[in-house]
């Protein structure tokens, strides 16, 4: 069966085999657990203790706890993604099993943050590594170990890149004949032209 909330995929089996863990919680609950996942999807901090706590009495453990924030950080992120209205996405999850009052709390958390958790993950999609700085430096060998006379510069690059995804920094260096140099400069600066086209 399809659900519009995966797009043109079938619903997977590991959310299917959660809709019930779902139903566990209460509708109210739920509903704060919710409001944790999204706080998660929008690049806020997660309280697990506070989950943990709302998850309690439904005797979860470690692992469901977990498997429901997956499921639902999945639902959510799945239904903006695919633009599904909540009355939508309510009744699909219907289908799957959930209880209407589950649903229905769900939704309405859904619905209030749709369009910042869209603007969220479109902020998020094809984000690629950001170029954050360049150091250089040229050296110029006049004579080695191996060779007499070698008369050529070396330009050594430091490219420090930002992770668009995790966010963490990482130092690339690069070591270029002139020659090479020459022929990467070139090649970005056409990378550059290019890109000011489509700006």
């Amino acid at each position: 069966m399809r659900f519009r909330f995966c797009g043109d995929l079938d619903c997977p089996d590991w959310v299917l085999a959660e809709i019930s863990t779902l139903a566990k919680i209460s509708s109210v609950k739920l509903k704060l657990i919710c409001a944790q996942v999204l706080r998660d999807l929008l690049g806020e901090a997660i309280e697990y203790e506070k989950i943990l706590k709302l998850t309690s009495d439904a005797k979860l453990e470690s692992g469901d706890v977990k498997a429901t924030i997956a499921v639902l950080g999945f639902i959510l992120s799945s239904a903006a993604k695919h633009n599904v209205d909540s009355e939508s996405l309510s009744s699909e999850l219907q289908q799957l099993g959930l209880p209407k009052e589950h649903a229905s709390g769900l939704c309405r958390s859904y619905e209030e943050k749709q369009s910042s958790l869209q603007d969220s993950l479109r902020a998020c999609s094809l984000r690629l590594s950001q170029l954050g700085s360049v150091s250089w430096r040229v050296d110029y060998t006049l004579s080695s170990s191996e060779l007499q006379e070698v008369n050529e510069p070396l330009v050594h690059l430091n490219f420090n890149m930002r992770d668009g995804e995790h966010g963490r920094t990482a130092t690339i260096p690069m070591a270029l004949s002139a020659d090479k140099f020459r022929v990467l400069l070139a090649e970005l600066k056409q990378a550059q032209a290019l890109m000011n086209t489509l700006l």
